[in-house]
């Protein structure tokens, strides 16, 4: 029997996590937070315990699986790659389970990071295995699974293949179509072409967006419409603070590149970012932090953004605070309770875009309504998706041929606009395109 149980990410955007029940063993895929539930958090100096998390709505209800006895029987946890929607959750719900936890160097990397800031440790035994790669799990049966390299706008993203013996189940969660990134491989369309022609049992699959009639840019776009910003505007005397996701490695090694070109010290600002570069170093990944100032400590970073506001033609800040988090460096900024201050025709630069909840939205418009006070010049969306739009998801179907499509990572109408697509290129809903809710089940063989 092949059952599915979707436990977080199905009424959502974040808490991703998915089981599989292959008789009596039980594979997860990811474990993330809810991130509207801690916004601010990150930049905090003390981190919520489990029952804390578990209070303020941030974790999975994975004591779903208690509930159908099936937590004795998780043999793995395979996570997709490092965003704290799809791994955050893992160090708070981990020690439940007697599983290994496995995913690429990177995400592992990251884990460990989280862990250590948080001052705990988990008994789980953590396996990296390479992009490309695979590993045996062990239970009742075995099972074959494989970390297929797919562009995202974190490094070493994959999709996931769990070979079962009533066929293939393939994770999606999170992917675009990248044929020209700024750092890694393009996406390994050859596998899953093959995995298509041995036969794909289900695909459980990222709609976010879904309903985009669109395809999404590669990065190498983003990069474009950074230089542009950067180099074709006036800013020789003026402040230039940059604002992106900490784990966007890419992004990172585009704009210490083009601080750098500029003559400008790139201040790299914050413990979130210091997290996720440090993770990228220890693997080998940023060797673009040679040409940046990281900074995390209270004292280091004062220190930094003093020295910075003296001249603010000479440096370049890269922080947090693109979502209008509470408590992060660029909030901080605005409310003046840091030493870098913010004056008129200082330039603040959002590589990103707004993770649609609304607490972020409201973060947002209350951050720029604060920034437009200082006068400053704001660079808003210069940014590219790390997710497939509708023609991604259309290409993505055609190539794996699943005989199942679960649509996932999002609310009900983002999961609903998936289906349609599927129902539109010839699936049939409610036979073999399945739109779920959290804490549903589908057996499939």
């Amino acid at each position: 029997m092949l059952t599915i149980h979707t436990i977080g990410g199905y009424n959502e955007v974040g808490k991703n996590m998915t089981a599989i029940e292959c008789d009596d063993d039980v594979i997860i895929f990811d474990a993330g937070l809810f991130l509207p539930a801690i916004v601010g958090v990150e930049e905090r100096e003390k981190i919520p315990t489990e029952v804390g998390m578990r209070a303020l709505g941030a974790l999975p209800d994975d004591l779903v699986l208690d509930r159908r006895n099936l937590r004795s029987k998780v043999r793995a946890i395979l996570v997709s790659h490092a965003h704290l929607d799809h791994v955050g959750a893992i160090q708070y719900i981990s020690d439940r389970y007697n599983a290994e936890i496995l995913s690429t160097p990177y995400t592992i990397e990251v884990l460990k990071t989280l862990i250590a800031d948080n001052g705990t440790k988990i008994k789980n035994r953590m396996i990296p295995v390479q992009l490309n790669g695979s590993y045996i799990i062990k239970g009742k049966r075995d099972y074959k699974v494989e970390f297929i390299n797919m562009t995202h706008s974190t490094i070493q993203s994959s999709m996931i293949a769990v070979h079962t013996p009533y066929g293939i189940v393939v994770y999606g969660n999170d992917y675009k179509f990248d044929n020209t990134p700024v750092m890694g491989d393009p996406p390994n369309y050859r596998r899953l072409k093959e995995l298509s022609k041995i036969g794909i049992k289900a695909l459980i699959v990222d709609c976010l967006y879904a309903a985009d009639e669109r395809k999404t840019p590669s990065e190498k776009i983003a990069r474009g419409l950074l230089e542009d910003v950067l180099f074709t505007t006036d800013n020789r005397k003026s402040g230039i603070v940059i604002t992106t996701f900490s784990s966007h490695i890419a992004r990172l090694k585009s704009i210490v590149e083009f601080g750098r070109k500029l003559n400008r010290e790139v201040i790299l600002v914050g413990r979130s970012l210091s997290k996720y570069v440090k993770a990228a170093d220890k693997i080998g990944q940023a060797p673009f932090l040679k040409q940046a100032n990281l900074v995390s400590y209270r004292a280091q970073m004062e220190k930094a953004l003093k020295q910075a506001n003296k001249n603010k033609g000479r440096s370049m800040i890269v922080c947090t605070g693109h979502q209008g988090e509470p408590g992060s460096i660029l909030d901080r900024m605005v409310r003046n309770v840091l030493p870098y201050k913010l004056s008129a025709d200082d330039h603040v630069i959002f590589s990103s875009k707004t993770i649609p909840t609304p607490v972020n939205q409201a973060n947002r418009q209350e951050l720029e309504t604060k920034l437009k006070k200082h006068h400053v010049r704001i660079f808003d969306n210069v940014h590219v998706s790390g997710h497939g739009g509708r023609e991604d998801l259309r290409d993505l179907l055609k190539l794996t041929k699943p005989e199942n499509v679960i649509p996932s990572h999002g609310d009900t109408e983002k999961l609903k606009a998936g289906a349609r697509l599927a129902v539109e290129m010839g699936y049939k809903l409610n036979k073999n395109v399945h739109v779920l809710f959290n804490e549903h089940k589908l057996t499939l063989a």
